[in-house]
C-alpha cells in the first residue's frame, strides 16, 4: 500500500508535524555547500553520541586501529564542554546569518566579504601561537602568569589578534549580505576565533594553570580568551534566540563592573576584568551546570528526538491524539493538549512545541468555532505545560539534578502530579469554553481511525523503554542510548524504516536542533559565573530572609515574580538556570526542601512563556492564528492559570510532589484536581452544565483555593463552599447580571 492510499485509508491528520522548522535567518544551503554542513552537522552529533558512551575506534577494535588526531573516550570534563561549545559556535555561524539575505545581486556586500577575509590573518594568527603554546608546554615549558615573555606572547601575539578577528567578524558580520544559499565570509572568521579559544584553553588548562583561575596569578590569555568566547557565545545566542537573553547577560556583565557603586543589598566588591574573565569560562560560569547538561543530557535527547523525527513518530502521536480525543466537544483543542504533551516529552522549548503541533491544531480550533485569540492562547499553554511533562520535561529537569544533586528518576517522579494538574486544569479550561459556545466535536470520517492507530501503539516503546531503563536504575546517559536504538528499531516495522541514510540523516538533524539550546545554555552559564564571582545571589537570600519576617507568603509571591521576570523572553532552560541561581538558595535559607525550592522556581520559569507581556510561546501561536499576540498571551496566561497557584501548593502541601505516605499522596491529588476543577469553573463561568453568575464565580475561586491548599479543615470548607455555591445555582437560581440587594437606614 502506497503511503498516500494509507493516509486515505486510516483518515490520518498529521504529516511532518515534528519537522523542524526553518528560521527566517537559516541559511539553505545547495551542493557542495549543503554536503559540508550535513557532514559537519552529523559528525558533531555523533562524537557526542560516542563520547558520552565511552566509545571510540581504538577501542572497538581492540587497540589495532589507533589513528592520529582521534581524541580518547571519554574526554576530560572541562575538555569535553570546550570542544562542545567550540562545536556548537562554529555550525551555528555557518548556518544562521546575523542579519537578512540579500534578495537581489545589489543588495549584496561583496567589499565586506574581502575585508573578512583580511582578518582571517589576525584569526589563524592566535590559532597558530595557542597551537605553538601546545608544543611549548609538551617540550617541557612551565606555564605561568608571571614570566614577562609568556605574557607578551598571550597578550599580544594571541590576545590582541584573537579579539581584533573576534569583534571585526562581529561587527561585519551584521552588515554583510549574500544569499540564501552561500556561506558568509565574516562568519568564517568567526568559526576560526571560536578553534582559538579552544585550542588555547584546552592547552592551558591542561596545566597547573588550570587552578589558578580567578586569582591574579592567572595567565592573561585566559582572561583575553574568554572575553572573546564570551562575545561569540552571546553573539550566536542572538542569533539562534534573540535578543532577550542576550540584553540580559549584558546587564548582568555591567553589573559586576558597577555593582560596587551601587546601594544596598546590590552593592558587590570591586574586581578587575582579569580576574571576572579569568573564571568565567571555567566550571564556575560558562563550562558550570548549564553547559555541564546541555554536553550530555540535552544533546542526548535530542539525538533521541531526531531518531523519533526520522521514523516519524511525532506524526503518530499526533493522529493518536486526533483519534483519542477529536470527538470530544472543541475536539482540536483537547487533541492540543494531548498531543503537545506528548510532544512536550521529545521537544526541548515551548516555542517550538506551539510551531510543531500548533500549525495543525489551531486551524482546526478556528475551524470547529473557536476564537482565533482563544485557539493560539490554548495552543500556547499546553505546549508550555510540555516543559513539565516527565520523564524529559525538556532539559531544565536535567539541570536541576546536576545544580541539586537530586537523583533525575526523584526529579522525574516528583513532576508527575504537577504535570497532572496542569494538563488536567487546561482541559477543564478548553471543555468549559467549548460548553459555552456549543462546540461540537469533529466527524468520524475526519478524523484517523483508533483501530489503525492501536496496531501502531508499539511507537511509544522507546518512551517506554526509557522509562524504565531509568527507573531500573540505568544512567540517563545509558537510558536515552537505549530509547535511541529502539527508536530504530520500532521504525523498521513501519513504512519509514531507518536504514544507514536515515541514521546519517538523524544525526545531521541533531546537529542542527542541538545549537540554540547549547548557545542558550551558554549564555545562561555567563550569568551563572556573574552570579557566583559578585554573591548577588546570597544577599538575594538575605532579602528573602527578611521579608519572610513578615511574611513567608510575601517572600514566596516575591520570588514568584523574580522567577518570572528573569524568564521573560527567555527559553525555559535558560529561564530555570539563572532563576535557579538567584532565587533558590533564597528559598531553601527559608528552610524550604531543595526539590520544593527548586520545582517552585522551575514551574514558574515554564510558566513565563504565557506571561504577558513577553511570552515567547503565545507570540509563536499568535504568528499561526493571526491573533493579537498580547491578546493571545493574556488569554493564553487565563488558560494557564492554576499553573500559577500550584507551585504555592508545594509549599503547603509536599505531598503533591510524592513526599508523604500513599494516602497522603491520594488525597492530596484528588483534592487538587477537585480545586483546579473549581478553579476552572470560577474563571470560565461554567459549573456543572450551566453558567454561573458573577458572585458565584467568586466563590468558586474561594473554594478552589481552600481545596488546592492542602489541609483536612481547609478541604472541608472547600467542600462547604463549593456544596453552596451548587444549592445557589440549581435552587435559587440567580439570573445573569443578578446583584445583591441592599438597604439604607430611613
Amino acid at each position: 500500500m502506497s503511503d498516500k492510499s494509507q493516509v486515505e485509508d486510516e483518515h490520518l491528520i498529521a504529516d511532518g508535524v515534528d519537522e523542524e522548522p526553518v528560521e527566517h535567518n537559516r541559511r539553505m544551503f545547495e551542493g557542495g555547500g549543503l554536503t559540508f554542513i550535513t557532514i559537519s552537522a552529523a559528525i558533531y552529533a555523533a562524537f557526542h553520541m560516542l563520547a558520552l558512551n565511552g566509545v571510540s575506534l581504538s577501542g572497538m577494535t581492540g587497540g589495532l586501529v589507533n589513528l592520529p588526531f582521534l581524541p580518547d573516550f571519554p574526554l576530560e570534563t572541562w575538555n569535553f564542554r570546550i570542544v562542545h561549545v567550540a562545536g556548537a559556535l562554529a555550525l551555528g555561524f555557518l548556518w544562521y546569518s546575523a542579519n537578512s539575505f540579500s534578495e537581489s545581486p545589489g543588495t549584496s556586500t561583496p567589499l565586506l566579504g574581502y575585508l573578512s577575509y583580511v582578518l582571517l590573518v589576525p584569526a589563524f594568527m592566535a590559532t597558530g601561537m595557542a597551537i605553538s603554546f601546545a608544543f611549548d608546554i609538551q617540550n617541557g615549558v612551565m606555564w605561568n602568569g608571571i614570566d614577562a615573555t609568556i605574557k607578551f606572547n598571550e597578550t599580544w601575539l594571541f590576545g590582541t589578534p584573537l579579539l581584533i578577528a573576534t569583534v571585526g567578524g562581529i561587527v561585519l558580520s551584521w552588515f554583510h549580505k549574500t544569499s540564501r544559499d552561500k556561506y558568509s565570509a565574516p562568519d568564517f572568521v568567526l568559526c576560526v576565533c571560536g578553534v582559538a579559544v579552544a585550542v588555547y584553553l584546552i592547552t592551558i588548562y591542561g596545566t597547573l594553570m588550570r587552578n589558578s583561575t580567578g586569582t591574579p596569578f592567572a595567565p592573561i590569555g585566559i582572561s583575553i580568551a574568554a572575553v572573546a568566547g564570551t562575545l561569540l557565545i552571546m553573539e550566536l545566542t542572538r542569533r539562534v534566540a534573540g535578543l532577550a537573553l542576550v540584553i540580559i547577560a549584558t546587564i548582568f556583565l555591567v553589573y559586576v563592573f558597577v555593582g560596587e557603586h551601587l546601594p544596598g543589598f546590590l552593592q558587590s566588591p570591586s574586581v578587575t576584568w582579569q580576574r571576572f574573565f579569568s573564571q568565567v569560562y571555567t566550571d564556575a560560569g560558562i563550562l558550570g551546570p548549564t553547559t555541564a547538561v546541555s554536553s550530555t543530557y540535552i544533546i542526548l535527547f535530542i539525538i533521541f528526538a531526531a531518531f523519533l523525527q526520522a521514523s516519524k513518530v511525532g506524526d503518530y502521536f499526533v493522529n493518536f491524539a486526533f483519534s483519542v480525543a477529536g470527538r470530544a466537544r472543541g475536539g482540536p483543542a483537547k487533541v492540543a493538549i494531548f498531543a503537545s504533551g506528548l510532544m512536550g516529552m521529545i521537544n526541548g522549548t515551548s516555542a517550538g512545541n506551539v510551531v510543531a503541533t500548533g500549525s495543525l491544531t489551531i486551524p482546526l480550533m478556528k475551524k470547529v468555532g473557536y476564537h482565533k485569540k482563544t485557539a493560539g492562547a490554548i495552543e500556547a499553554a499546553a505546549s508550555t505545560g510540555g516543559q513539565i511533562m516527565p520523564p524529559i520535561m525538556g532539559a531544565g529537569a536535567f539541570i536541576m539534578a546536576e545544580i541539586t544533586g537530586i537523583p533525575y528518576t526523584d526529579i522525574a517522579i516528583a513532576a508527575i502530579i504537577p504535570a497532572i494538574l496542569y494538563f488536567v486544569s487546561i482541559y477543564f479550561m478548553v471543555d468549559f469554553e467549548a460548553a459555552k459556545l456549543g462546540m461540537r466535536g469533529m466527524r468520524e470520517d475526519e478524523l484517523p481511525r483508533f483501530d489503525a492507530m492501536i496496531k501502531k501503539v508499539f511507537l511509544f516503546l522507546p518512551i517506554i523503554i526509557l522509562i524504565v531503563a531509568l527507573f531500573l536504575g540505568y544512567s540517563v546517559i545509558r537510558a536515552g542510548t537505549l530509547a535511541t536504538v529502539a527508536a530504530v528499531v520500532v521504525s523498521w516495522l513501519t513504512p519509514n524504516r531507518v536504514g544507514v541514510r536515515s541514521v546519517a540523516k538523524a544525526f545531521e538533524l541533531a546537529g542542527g536542533m542541538s545549537i540554540q539550546i547549547i548557545a542558550v545554555c551558554a549564555c545562561a552559564g555567563i550569568i551563572v559565573g556573574v552570579i557566583a564571582l559578585t554573591g548577588v545571589g546570597a544577599r538575594f537570600s538575605n532579602l528573602l530572609l527578611g521579608l519572610a519576617e513578615a511574611s513567608q507568603l510575601l517572600a514566596l509571591v516575591f520570588a514568584m515574580l523574580i522567577a518570572i521576570l528573569l524568564g521573560m523572553g527567555m527559553p525555559t532552560t535558560a529561564a530555570y538556570a539563572v532563576a535557579a541561581s538567584v532565587v533558590a538558595p533564597g528559598l531553601i535559607e527559608l528552610g524550604i526542601q531543595p526539590l520544593t525550592a527548586h520545582f517552585f522556581v522551575f514551574y514558574f520559569a515554564v510558566v513565563s512563556a504565557i506571561t504577558p507581556p513577553v511570552a515567547l510561546a503565545s507570540y509563536a501561536a499568535a504568528g499561526i492564528s493571526g491573533a493579537n499576540p498580547m491578546e493571545t498571551s493574556v488569554a493564553s496566561f487565563k488558560i494557564g492559570i492554576a499553573a500559577f497557584i500550584v507551585p504555592f501548593m508545594f509549599f503547603y502541601n509536599s505531598a503533591i510532589l510524592m513526599d508523604g505516605t500513599y494516602l497522603q499522596i491520594g488525597q492530596a491529588l484528588v483534592t487538587a484536581v477537585v480545586g483546579v476543577f473549581l478553579l476552572s469553573s470560577g474563571v470560565q463561568g461554567w459549573f456543572l452544565g450551566s453558567s454561573a453568575v458573577w458572585f458565584l464565580r467568586i466563590l468558586l475561586v474561594i473554594a478552589a483555593l481552600f481545596m488546592i491548599s492542602g489541609g483536612l479543615i481547609t478541604d472541608l470548607i472547600g467542600i462547604g463552599v463549593a456544596i453552596g455555591t451548587l444549592f445557589i445555582q440549581r435552587v435559587l437560581k440567580p439570573k445573569p447580571g443578578s446583584t445583591f440587594r441592599t438597604g439604607g437606614a430611613d
